[in-house]
């Protein structure tokens, strides 16, 4: 890798440190080629980003973002998940190195908060950014369609009674 390879990734590196909402550092320990893809779908699908990263290129990348607690996460061979969304990295990873004893969770950062492993876990086991929408959007919804219900009542009673009383009358 020349120096310019080596200043495109740092700036790179720099950019995604900037836009995301968590990194999760990951130690590979001898995963394959085919487990270390199935990851990066995986990761893909959630929206999320799974990348192997030179130690001292990252460590420079950190530099002036919100992530530099985590330069001393940054020894051995590493690997680095991100993802806007602050919970889906997390939840891959963890759900990832439970089903495989080659990847080793190192630790994470969530804006300026450094994570411990325990904490990446605990972040995984949120949920995620669509499943709270969704909840909350339930939430709107449901006293509208109860109020719907009330307010439509009152009519429906009134329209049994007058069709009521025009069969008493017809009869």
């Amino acid at each position: 890798m020349d120096r310019s390879q080596k200043t495109d990734t740092v700036a790179e590196l720099n950019r995604t440190f900037n836009e995301v909402g968590v990194v999760v550092i990951t130690r590979n320990l001898g995963m394959t080629v085919k487990q270390s893809t199935d990851l990066r779908n995986k990761m893909r699908d959630a929206g999320a980003n799974y990348k192997v990263a030179k130690n001292r290129l990252a460590k420079i990348a950190l530099d002036g973002t919100d992530y530099t607690g985590l330069a001393d996460l940054l020894t051995g061979p590493t690997a680095l998940a991100t993802s806007v969304d602050p919970v889906a990295a997390a939840k891959v990873i963890v759900d990832f190195a439970k089903t495989n004893d080659k990847l080793e969770i190192v630790g994470g950062a969530m804006g300026g908060t450094v994570l411990d492993v325990e904490g990446v876990k605990a972040l995984a086991s949120l949920p995620s950014l669509d499943e709270l929408r969704g909840k909350i959007v339930g939430l709107l919804q449901a006293p509208a369609s109860k109020l719907a219900a009330i307010t439509q009542a009152p009519a429906a009673q009134l329209a049994r009674v007058l069709k009521a009383y025009s069969e008493k009358e017809a009869a």
